[in-house]
């Protein structure tokens, strides 16, 4: 049991992320946009919301593991960052989408002239609540390759490395959409920071992968190995 097992839901967790970029998008291009821009941030909500209780679920069950068994073995190691993107990606989308309330929601909205302010307010609440998970789920999956920091402990490359890169953006995208809703230069810092140290780490990761196929150490038969 591992974080992994979130992966079929990943698809319904960027719902919500592509839906805020595609309004974005027509709001840009033009002003009367035959676009139900409503219907689109709805199903986006419902759709993303779906997504993240599953991924929860799933994540419940991982947190009872760790705390019932050891943790995953070396080579799968790497798969527990994947537990920081669903939380991250639901900030990044929620958040997004309640900024661009003025854009989706008519006036009159379910009888009030007051579910802009309410929405924005709401999602970014949301966000910040949701965002706190993401980067507790962040150190814990730290905090579990700490013994790598010994020399004698040493982690063999696999492809589930690329799980320190993908489920990070999440976080990165998460703390600059608060950053950005609420007006905090120092969000706006970090997400920056952040966002530099992942490139240096997707290129660090893009280099032991090609070298590790060059050494014919990953997707090379053992046997022929051998010979």
């Amino acid at each position: 049991m591992t974080p992994v097992w979130v992966f079929p839901a990943y698809p319904l967790l960027l719902t919500a992320p592509f839906a805020s970029t595609l309004i974005a998008a027509d709001d840009a291009t033009s002003t009367n946009s035959p676009v139900n821009r409503l219907a689109i941030a709805m199903c986006a909500v419902t759709v993303q919301g779906t997504g993240f209780l599953i991924s929860f679920m799933i994540c419940a069950a991982f947190i009872y593991r760790l705390m019932t068994q050891k943790l995953p073995r070396d080579m799968q190691r790497p798969g527990v960052f994947i537990s920081i993107g669903p939380s991250g990606f639901t900030v990044a989308g929620l958040v997004s989408l309640g900024q661009q309330s003025q854009v989706v929601i008519p006036d009159s909205f379910q009888g009030s002239t007051h579910s802009i302010i309410i929405l924005r307010l709401l999602s970014t609440m949301i966000g910040l609540w949701l965002w706190g998970l993401s980067v507790w789920f962040f150190l814990v999956s730290v905090g579990s390759l700490w013994k790598y920091v010994r020399p004698e402990c040493k982690m063999p490359f696999q492809m589930t490395w690329w799980s320190f890169v993908f489920p990070n953006t999440a976080l990165v995208t998460a703390t600059l959409a608060l950053a950005a809703a609420v007006g905090s230069n120092g969000l706006r810092i970090a997400g920056c920071v952040m966002a530099g140290l992942l490139i240096v780490v997707w290129i660090l990761v893009l280099v032991k992968m090609l070298r590790c196929l060059w050494n014919r150490e990953l997707l090379w038969p053992k046997d022929l190995q051998t010979e």
